[in-house]
């Protein structure tokens, strides 16, 4: 039976200094946040999956699958706009070892919401894994209404989980009051992770777990155990953190500070560039500030 930690590490993908993909580097860094509670999605936005080719993909769902097995949830990032190409996908990651499956809403075509309905229901029919859909409007130009993913919830068992970055509360809200009984929403938000769960989420797929990944956990803890002093004031005093993560386009500072720490996370993909100086300033001063450096 799976279990759903607090936390779920949308990990960076480490790469060598001449581009390609540090495996080794991938798996230690995954065991890294596994031990600290965390479940791990492998190869989405933050391990620049868009720029990563399936070969490399299929790799790392092994190495985590393999790794990780009974130690935590592994979640495969395979959404594309391509519903074809999506399920060829999903074919290819079967028998691999992963434990859930992460869906993008289509970027760039923006279908309306029977085309989001059709596509994810397209998907549900092709396999038996656990699905999380991904509603991240800011990124693909179009979203998921609440309505239509409860919809789908209802009418596919597989169809499990939200991560939920659209930055609506009320969105939230809803999918928490209408989604069937064990649905698992999580925020996409870092720094929502709080009012999603105070409004029936059940964790957040983090971006700051990379540094803070016990204290993600304990404040999300804290609020399940009723005590929500403890929360809010966990919340208040890493806020800062959370948003400043995203002082420019995501990964680049969480990459460079994780670079910044000591382990080899290496260099960006193109379109990505490296850090500028005045960015680099601004993450070594969030370190500093939480007492990572």
């Amino acid at each position: 039976m799976l279990t759903f930690p607090n936390v779920i590490t949308a990990m960076i993908t480490p790469f060598h200094e001449d581009g390609s993909v540090n495996y080794e580097a991938f798996r230690e860094l995954a065991e890294k946040y596994t031990a600290q509670g965390s479940g791990i999605l492998v190869a989405a936005t933050t391990g620049e999956g868009a720029v990563m080719t399936e070969d490399e993909k299929l790799k790392l769902f092994k190495i985590a699958a393999d790794a990780l097995k009974d130690k935590t949830l592994v979640m495969a990032n395979v959404g594309t706009n391509n519903t074809a190409q999506t399920i060829d996908l999903i074919k290819r990651t079967e028998g691999l070892g992963v434990d859930a499956l992460l869906c993008i809403v289509p970027y760039y075509n923006k279908p309306n919401q029977d085309g989001c309905y059709a596509h994810f229901a397209a998907i549900a029919k092709s396999t038996k894994l656990p699905i999380f859909i991904y509603n991240v409007p800011g990124r693909t130009g179009g979203k998921i209404e609440a309505p239509t993913l409860c919809r789908l919830a209802h009418d596919f068992p597989n169809i499990i989980g939200l991560k939920d970055a659209s930055g609506d509360l009320d969105y939230a809200g809803y999918v928490a009051a209408n989604a069937p009984a064990g649905f698992h929403l999580y925020s996409g938000d870092d720094n929502l992770t709080l009012p999603i769960v105070a409004v029936g989420g059940e964790g957040v797929v983090s971006v700051a777990s990379h540094v803070i990944c016990k204290e993600m956990s304990e404040m999300i803890q804290a609020h399940k155990d009723g005590d929500v002093k403890k929360a809010a004031a966990m919340h208040q005093k890493y806020l800062p953190f959370m948003k400043g993560i995203f002082c420019t386009v995501s990964p680049v500072p969480i990459k460079t500070m994780v670079n910044m720490l000591g382990f080899p996370a290496g260099p960006l993909r193109l379109p990505l560039v490296e850090a500028s100086p005045e960015v680099r300033a601004k993450c070594q001063q969030l370190l500093k500030d939480i007492g990572r450096l």
